[in-house]
């Protein structure tokens, strides 16, 4: 479901973000492909410095599909970028995806805390954010986070994804689903 990038991918990921129901909302703007190698150049080398930590998403027979990142890492805290090609959308990979990554963000790397920006017009991003049980709305109580993201006027909502509320969810998850296969057995 996810790899390291690399450059094998580049062709098809940036025809996927050049599509206009994909670009206006990727952090890492590219407007040709050529100036999309050099970010994916650059966002190895970030990786490797400890900057960031990049994955392509791959569908179930391994080809890319888009991307998903946290930038701007300090104290055990990030925030995460991600996008899918439009011909992915609505099809359950960016709930895959991120379940992945937040799992190798907080159990291998010791991330502490994912943070999300959203735009405000992006309401569909917005709705996907707020269905997921481990989000939390962060716009009053990170209010200095919040503030700094709008210095330039009301962009942004702002979403906190802390580790121990994911944690939670994760064993909530897996103990319902033992459950489930334990009934499943008696039967």
């Amino acid at each position: 479901m996810l790899k390291k990038r690399d450059f094998q991918e580049c062709h098809v990921l940036y025809d996927l973000m050049t599509h206009p129901d994909v670009f206006p909302f990727v952090r890492q703007k590219a407007y040709s492909y050529d100036e999309f190698v050099f970010i994916t150049k650059q966002t190895i080398e970030a990786e490797e410095r400890e900057e960031l930590i990049s994955r392509t998403i791959l569908d179930e027979w391994g080809a890319p599909i888009g991307t998903i990142n946290l930038f701007d890492i300090q104290e055990n805290a990030g925030f995460i970028g991600t996008w899918l090609g439009k011909p992915y959308h609505g099809k359950g990979y960016n709930k895959l995806a991120k379940d992945a990554f937040f799992d190798e963000l907080f159990y291998q790397y010791g991330i502490e805390t994912i943070f999300m920006r959203i735009r405000k017009e992006n309401i569909r991003s917005q709705k996907a954010a707020e269905k997921l049980p481990y989000v939390i709305q962060a716009n009053e109580s990170r209010k200095n986070i919040y503030d700094q993201l709008n210095a330039n006027g009301a962009v942004y909502h702002l979403y906190e994804i802390p580790k121990d509320l994911y944690t939670l969810h994760v064993l909530r998850n897996n103990t319902n689903e033992v459950q489930e296969a334990s009934h499943l057995m008696e039967a």
